[in-house]
């Protein structure tokens, strides 16, 4: 008999090194749809919203995620007008708990996309802080980071697949034992459309 077959004591597994016993892991699969796992856009989430000159709040025409990923956001219009500022998102994670992230800041004078690292579920509102002039633009988007719906302590991923292909190197995996949005993985080639799995122990 070995030593997988032998009896488990409090989810433990017995060794050849007598009392020394190891944790039991089960491999878990992910599969994201294909019409999940879509390569976003910079105004996926919400069009392009002109600078008032204020700081503005936006709660309506936002489009979620279908599946929990990071946002971006892109500075454009007048080059001149845009400021260094920051975009506040707030919404929820994998687990519906409420998140909230600023971005990093644009580059001044300069059309720009800043990537965020927490996978949002969905965005219940943005603010938009006011840039150095009315002609500047912001849109929101989503970037290639997917969600983890486990909160790890150790990149345990070890196989990914795109559309039944495995990928040749492993996703760039970001953990966090303790906050589940920061958990994510970032595929070594570009999303397409087509389905994604990824197997990890947990």
């Amino acid at each position: 008999m070995n030593r997988v077959a032998r009896a488990f004591k409090n989810g433990k597994i017995k060794t050849d090194a007598g009392r020394f016993t190891v944790d039991r892991a089960f491999n878990a699969h992910i599969v994201i749809a294909a019409a999940d796992a879509v390569l976003g856009t910079s105004a996926a989430c919400h069009a392009a919203v002109t600078d008032t000159g204020v700081q503005q709040v936006i709660t309506t025409g936002i489009t979620n995620p279908t599946y929990p990923r990071n946002v971006t956001a892109t500075s454009g219009g007048t080059a001149g007008d845009i400021k260094a500022v920051q975009i506040i998102v707030e919404g929820t994670n994998f687990a519906d708990e409420p998140i909230t992230e600023t971005l990093p800041a644009f580059t001044a004078d300069s059309a720009t996309t800043v990537s965020g690292n927490k996978a949002f579920k969905t965005i219940t509102k943005y603010t938009q802080p006011p840039m150095d002039g009315t002609g500047a633009t912001v849109s929101l988007g989503y970037g290639t980071k997917l969600g983890i719906p486990y909160k790890l302590a150790h990149n345990t991923v070890h196989q990914a697949f795109r559309n039944q292909t495995k990928e040749g190197t492993l996703p760039t995996v970001t953990v966090d034992a303790a906050a589940l949005e920061n958990n994510t993985m970032a595929l070594s080639s570009a999303l397409n459309g087509t389905q994604v799995d990824v197997y990890l122990l947990v």
